[in-house]
């Protein structure tokens, strides 16, 4: 036999036997898939963090010397520091220079050089009478507004009040917001080198604020993990307990933007003066923004989807059916 002519025909019998396998591996198994698949591997855009806010001397913060309470930025504390000012301390002022009055004019009057002969009376019914009544109207119109503001420190908010929860820890406290994703938050005090470069308030600057929006009402819910702890901020004239075993629940709504320092207030161990709180209240869409930068939604808003629906056609039937871009390369996984 002529091997000129065989080589050809061995040739063409190979390819025979070897096309199919060829052109199967060549074709295109699963177009859907492979034009979905990077929609789906794409990495949600990452949304950065708004400029934080410096803090301003003399607002939401002791000042050096002061003696006075701090400015108030919500309603509860405009109105306790008017009962402070206007019904407190007129009514502590008169009484106690009354007082002593009283004993400088005994003093003086009923001393013995002026008083050989002390008197005998036992009971003057009039005198007993003003005694009695004054007081007690006093303490009437000192009830009265405090009565008035206790029931507003813990009047129940509505149902758009943005909700956070504060956790106390030895010595550090940790956040959480359950209405917007349930991201977490742990806050430690600065160093003093650190707060100096940022220019903060040594003590009680922190490495994370909690964000709150301005005009909000906003619900502190207050436990702890070890011992009891205090979640208090002087300028919302807020301070409430928090306990091992049991939620406690306070409220706010701050009208001014700033940054707000506090302390826990409860003895709580070695520590205890390196517990700082800071709270950073800033417009409502400045919120929206911190709140996606640490990975939360905002109510009501819809997530984004993870996968996009695209449309493909059944080799088998011909028909357009819906194909999720996730499940679609599983299919051709699996042939693989």
């Amino acid at each position: 036999m002529n091997v000129k002519f065989l080589t050809p025909a061995l040739v063409a019998i190979g390819l025979l036997f070897t096309a199919p396998a060829f052109a199967q591996d060549t074709a295109p198994a699963a177009p859907v898939a492979e034009a979905a698949a990077p929609s789906a591997a794409a990495p949600a855009a990452k949304v950065d963090a708004p400029a934080p806010l410096m803090a301003e001397d003399g607002i939401g913060q002791p000042i050096p010397k002061g003696y006075a309470i701090q400015p108030q930025v919500t309603k509860n504390g405009e109105f306790a520091l008017w009962m402070h000012n206007a019904i407190l301390m007129p009514i502590i002022t008169i009484i106690s220079l009354f007082v002593l009055g009283l004993l400088l004019w005994v003093i003086v009057r009923y001393r013995r050089a002026a008083n050989p002969v002390p008197s005998k009376t036992s009971h003057n019914t009039l005198i007993e009478v003003v005694w009695t009544l004054v007081p007690v109207l006093i303490l009437v119109g000192i009830a009265i507004p405090s009565i008035g503001l206790l029931a507003a420190q813990y009047k129940p908010v509505g149902a758009n009040a943005v909700t956070i929860k504060a956790i106390g820890n030895q010595w550090y406290w940790t956040y959480e917001y359950p209405d917007h994703g349930g991201f977490e938050i742990v806050s430690n005090m600065l160093s003093d080198e650190e707060a100096k470069k940022r220019g903060e308030p040594r003590l009680l600057a922190v490495d994370n604020r909690i964000v709150v929006p301005v005009n909000t009402p906003v619900r502190v819910l207050t436990t702890s993990n070890d011992v009891i702890h205090a979640w208090a901020m002087p300028a919302f004239w807020v301070k409430m307990d928090a306990v091992p075993g049991r939620i406690n629940e306070t409220s706010f709504t701050a009208e001014r933007v700033g940054v707000y320092y506090g302390q826990c207030s409860e003895l709580c161990g070695a520590k205890h003066a390196y517990m700082p709180i800071a709270v950073e209240v800033v417009p409502q869409a400045q919120f929206a923004q911190w709140v996606a930068s640490k990975g939360g939604t905002m109510p009501g808003a819809k997530p984004a989807a993870t996968a996009p629906v695209s449309e493909a056609t059944n080799p088998k039937t011909g028909a357009e059916t819906a194909v999720d871009a996730t499940n679609a390369t599983a299919p051709a996984a699996a042939a693989q």
